[in-house]
């Protein structure tokens, strides 16, 4: 049984959405965005939880890039 092939689109669509996401969990973690947007609006008891979701969240992004970089190698 063969497994169909994943069209180039698909894959380039799974490589953008993963860097997207990359990039703005990486702008909430390593820069004051969220705690300045938190803050703002009256938030900012939520700070100390920030860690406990945006950390996964940026492996979770991190490894669905690796993963579309992956699959474009190997269906290219």
């Amino acid at each position: 049984m063969t497994r169909p092939e994943t069209s180039p689109d698909k894959n380039d669509r799974l490589l953008k959405y993963g860097l997207i996401g990359t990039v703005i969990v990486a702008l909430c973690c390593f820069t004051p965005i969220l705690v300045i947007l938190l803050g703002a609006v009256g938030l900012s008891a939520l700070l100390g939880w920030l860690d406990i979701v945006l950390l996964p969240a940026l492996a979770v992004f991190v490894g669905i890039t690796l993963y579309a970089l992956w699959r474009r190698q190997r269906t290219g």
